[in-house]
C-alpha cells in the first residue's frame, strides 16, 4: 500500500515538470521513458541477482511485458494529445475513467474477480473525481476530439494495469518495468521524430526537468506501481490514478501557484473515503 501512495504521488508531479521542460509534449515524454532506463537496469540488475538469476534474463521478453510497453506509450501518446486538444480539466477528467476499464477487464482478461467493496469504492471516487475536475470541465464541439484522446488516454492505461498484473504472477517488478520501458521507449522515439521539431532541451532548467520525469516520476512512480501490483489487485490498484488527481492539484498550488477552491478540496475527500471504502480488507 505505502508503495502504491508513493507511486501515486511520484506520478503526479509530473506535469509540473512537463510544463518546465523546454521540449514538446512528445519529446518530453521519448525522455521520461529514455532518461529512466540506466535507474530501472541497475534496480533489475540488483533484483536478478538476488534471485539467482541471470543478466541475460533482463531482456526476456515475454508478451505481457511487450503489451505492457505498447499500452503504456499509448498512454502517454493519447494523454499529450488529448491536452493540446482539449481542455487540460477534461483531459484529466476522462483520463481518470481507467479504473473503470480495469474493474471491467479484470475477471474477463486476468482471471481475477473484483469485490463489491471495490466497485463501491470505484463509485465514490469517480464522484470525488467529478467533483474535483468537473466544475472545470467543458462540452463543446471543438473538444470533441481532444475529449475522445482523453478516453483513449484511460483506456490504454487501464490495459496497462492489466498486463503489469498478470506479469507480475511471475517475474520481478523491476525486470517487468526494465524490459517495457525499452519498448515503450522505442515507440515513443519514433513518435518524436515524427512529430516533434526538436528532441534537445535548451537550458539547464529543461535539462533538470527531464531528468526529474525519469528518474522520479517515470522510475519511481511506474517502478513502485508495478512493485505493488505483486501484491494488490489490479482493480484497487487502479485506484491510484484518483489519488494522482489529487497530489496533482497540490502540487500545482505548492509550486505553480494554481488557485485551489472548496469544491477541490470537497472531492479530494471524497476520493480517500472512496479509497478507504475499496481497501483491502486482509
Amino acid at each position: 500500500m505505502t508503495a502504491l501512495i508513493v507511486g501515486a504521488m511520484a506520478m503526479a508531479i509530473s506535469p509540473v515538470f512537463v510544463r518546465l521542460a523546454d521540449v514538446g509534449p512528445f519529446a518530453s515524454a521519448f525522455w521520461r521513458v529514455a532518461l529512466a532506463l540506466p535507474v530501472l537496469w541497475i534496480w533489475a540488475s540488483i533484483e536478478i541477482k538476488n534471485s539467482g538469476g541471470h543478466q541475460r534474463d533482463l531482456w526476456q521478453l515475454t508478451w505481457p511485458i511487450v503489451l505492457a510497453g505498447l499500452f503504456f506509450a499509448g498512454d502517454l501518446f493519447f494523454w499529450h494529445l488529448a491536452i493540446v486538444n482539449t481542455s487540460i480539466a477534461n483531459a484529466t477528467f476522462l483520463a481518470t475513467l481507467a479504473p473503470v476499464w480495469v474493474v471491467l477487464g479484470s475477471g474477463l482478461f486476468i482471471g481475477e474477480p473484483v469485490t463489491r467493496a471495490t466497485i463501491s469504492g470505484l463509485g465514490v471516487c469517480i464522484a470525488g473525481a467529478a467533483v474535483l475536475i468537473g466544475s472545470s470541465y467543458s462540452f463543446t464541439p471543438d473538444n470533441v476530439l481532444g475529449d475522445f484522446f482523453g478516453v483513449m488516454t484511460s483506456l490504454f492505461f487501464g490495459a496497462y494495469f492489466l498486463v503489469i498484473r498478470l506479469a507480475r504472477r511471475t517475474l520481478g517488478a523491476g525486470h517487468i518495468i526494465f524490459a517495457s520501458t525499452i519498448i515503450t521507449t522505442i515507440a515513443l522515439w519514433v513518435a518524436a521524430m515524427v512529430l516533434e521539431p526538436t528532441l534537445i532541451p535548451q537550458s539547464a532548467a529543461g535539462v533538470f526537468a527531464l531528468l526529474a520525469l525519469g528518474f522520479i516520476s517515470h522510475s519511481g512512480g511506474q517502478g513502485l506501481l508495478a512493485l505493488a501490483l505483486g501484491s494488490l489487485s489490479a482493480a484497487f490498484s487502479s485506484l491510484v490514478i484518483f489519488i494522482e488527481a489529487i497530489a496533482a492539484a497540490g502540487f500545482a498550488w505548492l509550486l505553480l501557484n494554481e488557485a485551489l477552491n472548496i469544491w477541490q478540496g470537497l472531492g479530494g475527500l471524497l476520493i480517500l473515503l472512496g479509497i478507504w471504502v475499496a481497501r483491502p480488507k486482509s
